[in-house]
C-alpha cells in the first residue's frame, strides 16, 4: 500500500507543470472581430497554435490576451494564425510572465 502510494506521489510530481519553462504574453488587436461569433474564431485558430497555452477574449475592446511558450512559438507565428483565419491583428503589447 504504501509503495503505491509513493508511486502515485511520483507520477503526479513528474506531470506537474512546475516544470514547464517561463510563459509569455502577447495583447493582439483585432478590430475586425465585430461579431459574437468573431471570438469563437480567432480563439479557437490561436489555440491550434502550438506553445499557446491559454486565450482570454475581450469583445468589447477588440483584443485577446495570449499566454505561450516562447519556446514554441512566436507574436509572429500568432499574428499568422489570426490573419489565416480571417482576422489580421497587430501586437498590442508584450510582457514577460
Amino acid at each position: 500500500m504504501r509503495r503505491r502510494f509513493l508511486l502515485l506521489v511520483l507520477a503526479l510530481a513528474m506531470s506537474s507543470p512546475v516544470f514547464a519553462g517561463p510563459t509569455s504574453t502577447a495583447v493582439l488587436d483585432v478590430p475586425g472581430m465585430t461579431c459574437p461569433l468573431c471570438p469563437i474564431t480567432v480563439k479557437t485558430a490561436l489555440e491550434r497554435v502550438s506553445g499557446v497555452e491559454k486565450v482570454a477574449v475581450d469583445f468589447p475592446a477588440r483584443t485577446l490576451r495570449v499566454d505561450y511558450d516562447p519556446s514554441k512559438t512566436t507574436p509572429a507565428a500568432l499574428l499568422r494564425a489570426t490573419a489565416d483565419a480571417g482576422y489580421p491583428a497587430t501586437i498590442e503589447k508584450r510582457n514577460k510572465s
